[in-house]
């Protein structure tokens, strides 16, 4: 459905490029997320693919029809945004306030008949549950319901393609996972691809068929979202998405290293030498409680309802963080045993560079 090859985008000539040889696919009906620190360039690609700028390399196709190709600086071909088939919803819900629901949904299908129309516009406002408050101006709606007007209105046109930058970060947090939960929903039902982009990793995972993380203006990782938690390709990637903390190791062989945790052997095609030292990262779910275990003191708690995520100091000063149900009711200042259950194990050569 959506294809960059190799896109480089810099404000001006001889400028530090702001994207740089950015390529990934997304497929028919699949959602796409962009994840990463601010300033790595996530809405500078989603203002690319809309077409409100252009790249100074490569070329963006959607439904195998180029919308943007530039070669050494040259731009051999643009397709105007309004005629690219693409839908956008931004954290500004942007509503006409003198035009009810109704009018604001309706507002970009001129081009169909009148029944069309308002059986289109009906279509959306039953499915974005908005029936109720179709004769409502925006003033009169909820942050909720005004961010489903958007949603309905950007849908209504029936686009290729919908980019959402940012588009829940205004909303409280219950509000913000209910309409995250209702908006996938909506585009698995209706078969829409969707790019969007966001600050929030767990609203990320939760949506993304797949995810892409972006530093500095480069595309670390594309795959789906399972992968880049377990299988991230480099330190960046393991540092940014999920917690965690690196422990020493030393490889007793291909497959097993010795580490303060005991040893722990990888089920993956390892392949790393012998005493060779590595950066292993336990994340808080790979920690179980175990009898005999390693002794651990914890140093804080944080109560999270199901869960208590506590962060815990072995005897040697070795940090690590771990999440057990909340019915062990651990004290600050106790120390527990750990084990380790990692079904895989994410393995760096030594370093003490964090983004090495």
């Amino acid at each position: 459905m959506l294809q960059l090859d190799n896109i480089t985008y810099a404000m001006a000539k001889g400028q530090t490029p702001t994207l740089e040889a950015v390529s990934f696919q997304l497929q028919p009906g699949q959602i796409g997320c962009l994840l990463g620190p601010s300033g790595c360039g996530k809405t500078t690609l989603l203002r690319l693919i809309a077409g409100f700028i252009n790249p100074s390399q490569g070329q963006i196709s959607l439904a195998s029809t180029s919308l943007a190709h530039c070669e050494n600086g040259q731009l051999i071909q643009h397709t105007p945004s309004e005629k690219r088939g693409i839908g956008m919803l931004f954290q500004e819900f942007a509503l006409f306030p003198h035009l009810n629901v109704h009018d604001n949904i309706a507002f970009g299908l001129t081009q169909l008949k009148r029944t069309d129309r308002a059986q289109r516009v009906k279509r959306y406002l039953q499915l974005t549950q908005l029936e109720q408050f179709a004769q409502r101006k925006p003033f009169e709606l909820s942050g909720g319901q005004q961010q489903r007007v958007a949603l309905a209105r950007a849908l209504a046109p029936h686009p290729k393609l919908l980019l959402m930058d940012e588009p829940f970060s205004s909303l409280d947090t219950d509000l913000r996972r209910q309409l995250s939960n209702d908006v996938f929903d909506i585009l698995k039902q209706e078969g829409i691809s969707a790019l969007l982009v966001t600050h929030d990793q767990q609203e990320a995972m939760q949506m993304a068929d797949m995810l892409g993380v972006m530093r500095q203006g480069r595309l670390h990782q594309w795959a789906p979202s399972y992968e880049v938690y377990h299988e991230p390709v480099d330190r960046f990637v393991a540092n940014f998405v999920g917690h965690g903390q690196f422990i020493l190791g030393t490889a007793l062989d291909q497959r097993r290293f010795q580490t303060q945790l005991g040893v722990l052997a990888c089920t993956c095609h390892c392949n790393w030498p012998q005493n060779a030292p590595v950066d292993i990262l336990i994340r808080p779910d790979d920690l179980t409680l175990a009898t005999p275990g390693k002794p651990a003191l914890i140093t804080k708690k944080n109560f999270q309802g199901a869960y208590s995520y506590y962060w815990l100091r072995l005897s040697d000063g070795t940090a690590l963080e771990a999440l057990f149900p909340s019915h062990h009711n651990f004290a600050v200042g106790e120390w527990i045993q750990l084990g380790i259950d990692a079904q895989h194990l994410v393995i760096f050569p030594h370093s003490h560079q964090p983004f090495s």
